[in-house]
């Protein structure tokens, strides 16, 4: 992070919504003095969650990168994304759905590219598969996969997949970091995505209406992926 930079983006937002240190501070549950500290450039000394609540209140957002070897950190992540991928193409090719993986889409204005489209034709029934080899950041995701969603009959269409209902599924690895992190989020994704992997692999066999869940997903590619990331993590 690029605390300098950090601070000065808090004091122009602050002034920007006619506030004082003090007035800030309140907010927040801070002292001043603290406030002063964050826009002086001193945010590296300060915990992350009190950085979000400042952050929060000024109606914007911390977006805190990983970096490795330039583009190496996202090539690693793009191998455990790129099995998850296959694995929930084959589970669904397998239960007699017709898919198409990296659909891109231009429609009104509104671009993007969705992970995995996939139509059953005995039930008339299209889902978006958003796959993540991480929990991302949740607010984003949830907005994607929502207009994704919405788009999803116009999209099918250009494939003559005419759909009744549209499904929607997070499909994310089957380990305990991705499992806390849907955990701490427990109210969110139950009022969005409620249904979870037994459910949603019942419904897969036999789709009827739109589901709404996320997926867990154990395979070997997988965890070979992850494997490999890690024995080239260590061998850097």
């Amino acid at each position: 992070m690029d605390v300098v930079r950090f601070g000065l983006g808090l004091r122009a937002l602050r002034r920007q919504r006619g506030l004082t240190q003090a007035q800030l501070a309140s907010r927040v549950g801070m002292s001043g003095s603290a406030v002063s500290r964050l826009e002086r450039g001193e945010a590296d000394r300060v915990a992350l969650r009190s950085l979000e609540r400042v952050s929060g209140a000024l109606g914007a957002r911390i977006d805190l990168r990983l970096l490795w070897h330039g583009e190496g950190l996202d090539r690693l992540m793009d191998q455990g994304h790129a099995a998850l991928v296959e694995d929930i193409v084959g589970l669904l090719r397998g239960l007699g759905w017709s898919v198409a993986t990296e659909v891109s889409f231009n429609i009104q204005g509104e671009r993007g590219s969705i992970d995995v489209l996939a139509y059953h034709p005995g039930h008339s029934v299209l889902l978006v598969v958003e796959a993540k080899s991480v929990v991302p950041d949740l607010q984003s995701m949830l907005v994607t996969l929502d207009r994704k969603s919405r788009l999803a009959h116009a999209i099918g269409a250009e494939r003559e997949w005419r759909a009744g209902a549209v499904g929607r599924l997070l499909v994310l690895p089957a380990d305990r970091t991705a499992r806390r992190r849907v955990a701490r989020h427990h109210a969110t994704f139950a009022s969005v995505l409620p249904a979870r992997t037994v459910e949603v692999r019942r419904w897969l066999r036999r789709p009827s209406g739109s589901l709404n869940g996320i997926l867990f997903l154990s395979s070997g590619r997988h965890t070979q992926a992850r494997h490999r990331v890690r024995r080239a993590a260590r061998s850097r």
